[in-house]
C-alpha cells in the first residue's frame, strides 16, 4: 500500500490544527524569528520504521526553508541509537512541529514493530499475517501501511473491497436452503461478481458447507490447532485458510504450523505500541 502526498497533507495538516491552535505560545514567546536548528530524530528502542515522509511532511508545513537527511527509511529494522533522521532550518519550524511528528512515526512505527514480530514468528510455514479493520478511525491507511512497512499482509481495506460473510450476516439467513452459507455465497456472486467472497465458519460442519458452496476464503474462527489441522484436511485446496481468534505471539506458530494459509491479528493495529522515538537538538 502506497499513501499519496495528498492524503499525508490532509492528515498533517488536521493533526497541526488541532496542535497549534492559534499558535505556539512557548516557542512564539522564547525563540528568535532568526534562530536556526539542528535535530536528530533517533531510535531509544528497537524498532521498524514507518511514517518518516509524513513526519517530515508536517515539518515543511511550517517551512519550506528546511533540509532533510533521510539515516533510515520506512521498514528499516534499527537499534536504540541509531537514527531515524536528521533535520536543519528554522528553529522554530522544528519545535512547533515536533510533536505532530513524532506522533505519526512512533505510533506508525509501533504498528510496523508489532507486524514485524508476528511475521518473523510464522517465517517457513508458508502463513502470512493479515491485518484487520480494527484500526484507529482515521488512520486506517496509515496504519495498513504500517503493517506492510512491517513485513505483513493487508486484508481487505474497508466493506467494500471484499464480501466477509460473518456470523451475523448468516443469523439473518438462518431459514434459507439449502443452507444459509450455500444462499449467501450465490447471493454475494449475483451481486458482486468481480470480487471474491470469504466466509466465516465456527464448526467444521461450516466449514464443509463453505468449502462446497465455493467460497474463495474460509475464515476459521476461533478454533483449535486440532479443529484448524482438521478443517484444512476438509478444504483440501478447494479455498484458502484464514486462521481468527486467540492469536497472539505465544500461539501464532503453532497455529501457522496447522497448514492454514493466512492468519488475522488485529492486535497489530488495535494494540500496536507507540514506540520511544526522541527528536534532540544539537549542535549546528
Amino acid at each position: 500500500m502506497e499513501l499519496t502526498a495528498a492524503e499525508i497533507r490532509t492528515a498533517v495538516l488536521a493533526a497541526l490544527a488541532e496542535d497549534i491552535g492559534p499558535g505556539d505560545v512557548t516557542t512564539l514567546a522564547t525563540v528568535p524569528e532568526q534562530s536556526r536548528a539542528r535535530a536528530v530524530m533517533r531510535a531509544r528502542e528497537p524498532l521498524v520504521v514507518a511514517g518518516l515522509a509524513i513526519a517530515e511532511a508536517a515539518f515543511r508545513e511550517l517551512s519550506a526553508d528546511i533540509e532533510f537527511k533521510n539515516a533510515s527509511r520506512d521498514g528499516q529494522s534499527l537499534s536504540a541509537g541509531e537514527t531515524l533522521l536528521e533535520i536543519q532550518g528554522p528553529a522554530r519550524a522544528l519545535l512547533t512541529a515536533e510533536r505532530v511528528a513524532l506522533n505519526f512515526v512512533q505510533r506508525l512505527s509501533g504498528v510496523a514493530t508489532a507486524a514485524s514480530k508476528y511475521a518473523a514468528a510464522v517465517a517457513g510455514t508458508g502463513a502470512r499475517i493479515l491485518d484487520t479493520r480494527k484500526t484507529t478511525p482515521g488512520w486506517r491507511r496509515f496504519e495498513k501501511y504500517a503493517v506492510a512497512c512491517g513485513g505483513a499482509t493487508n486484508h481487505r481495506t474497508g466493506l467494500y473491497d471484499l464480501v466477509l460473510i460473518k456470523d451475523n450476516h448468516l443469523a439473518a439467513l438462518r431459514d434459507a436452503q439449502p443452507n444459509a452459507i450455500a444462499a449467501a455465497v450465490q447471493r454475494a456472486r449475483a451481486h458482486s461478481p468481480q470480487l471474491k467472497v470469504e466466509v466465516e465458519a465456527d464448526t467444521l460442519e461450516q466449514v464443509a458447507q463453505a468449502a462446497d458452496a465455493g467460497a474463495d476464503i474460509i475464515l476459521l474462527d476461533n478454533m483449535t490447532t486440532a479443529q484448524l489441522t482438521e478443517a484444512v484436511r476438509i478444504i483440501s485446496g478447494r479455498a484458502r485458510t484464514e486462521a481468527s481468534g486467540g492469536v497472539n505471539l505465544q500461539t501464532v506458530r503453532a497455529i501457522a504450523e496447522t497448514g492454514v494459509d493466512f492468519i488475522s491479528v488485529g492486535a497489530i493495529t488495535h494494540s500496536a505500541r507507540a514506540v520511544d522515538i526522541g527528536l534532540d537538538f544539537e549542535g549546528s
